[in-house]
């Protein structure tokens, strides 16, 4: 079969695809999970009932294909903010503003049946490794800068990054948003304190004292937008 045709034929069938899961995704969100049926999708689509049954077995199987990309285009989001930003803390704070902003606009539009079987979805985990390792990768390299604290580790600092920042899917306001943002980036910069009682070695290196104060206790599970 000709190289064109092929790729006519793969075009065609991605169109089809993302038509299945945008129409799947608009009747959720205006209807609720429980009244979409495979019929509706396919008439909504404008495609026939059988044609659907070659892409998909049933209503769940798409709503896990329209949440598998999602979360990419979330990683792919947050990637590029990362990427755009120049210096440790800008880039810190442009993709935690970033997580906040998706946290808010994705709890707003799912309805309480469709965000309780998103969380089942075997991928939620994945995406949650990796993000918290993108946001402890930041951290790390902000605490090597001198503009995040170095006396708790950046894996419990990301911990609680996610932790905090999820709750911007119950505030108001991306104004509201934006004020999070600043109390959680707040809470992990070095005190003038902290800057003054390191210790500086020979060979450029500082170490902070321990402290008690911080979000020490935070856990590594976080279950944002993502999920």
């Amino acid at each position: 079969m000709p190289k064109l045709w092929n790729e006519t034929i793969d075009a065609h069938r991605a169109a089809v695809r993302n038509a299945v899961l945008e129409t799947t995704a608009a009747l959720v969100a205006e209807n609720g999970l429980t009244s979409v049926t495979m019929s509706r999708i396919a008439k909504d689509s404008g495609i026939g009932r059988a044609t659907l049954y070659k892409y998909f077995p049933d209503v769940d199987s798409i709503l896990l294909a329209w949440h598998e990309r999602q979360i990419g285009h979330h990683l792919d989001h947050l990637a590029e903010v990362r990427d755009r930003a120049e210096g440790a803390g800008e880039r810190l704070e442009a993709v935690l503003r970033a997580f906040a902003l998706i946290s808010r606009a994705s709890r707003r539009h799912h309805d309480g049946d469709l965000a309780a079987f998103l969380h089942r979805d075997s991928q939620v985990a994945e995406a949650q490794q990796r993000l918290h390792g993108m946001i402890e990768e930041l951290l790390t390299e902000g605490a090597q800068a001198g503009v995040i604290r170095g006396d708790i580790a950046p894996g419990e600092l990301a911990s609680y990054c996610l932790h905090a920042l999820t709750a911007a899917g119950d505030l108001p306001s991306e104004a509201a948003v934006h004020r999070l943002v600043a109390v959680t980036l707040a809470g992990m910069r070095p005190s003038a304190t902290d800057t003054a009682e390191a210790p500086h070695h020979t060979d450029g290196g500082t170490t902070h004292p321990p402290h008690h104060h911080g979000p020490e206790g935070h856990r590594r599970s976080t279950h944002g937008p993502l999920g």
